[in-house]
């Protein structure tokens, strides 16, 4: 039994993957981050035609 946990305790299998899903959410905040960014700054942009349109139909 005290083997068993000793051989559980010095596994580094876990770590590994640990490591890979702590990769992986940094790159899943990074994109969400980038992808708000560019939305808003589309949303902006339609939002300016949209009143230049406005504008020039007066």
């Amino acid at each position: 039994m005290l083997d068993l946990i000793k051989k559980i305790y010095l596994s580094e299998t876990g770590a590994t993957a640990v490591e890979y899903g702590l990769i992986l959410a940094l790159i899943a905040i990074a994109a969400l981050v980038a992808i708000t960014g560019v939305a808003n700054e589309t949303a902006n942009t339609w939002s300016g035609v949209a009143n230049k349109v406005t504008e020039a139909s007066k």
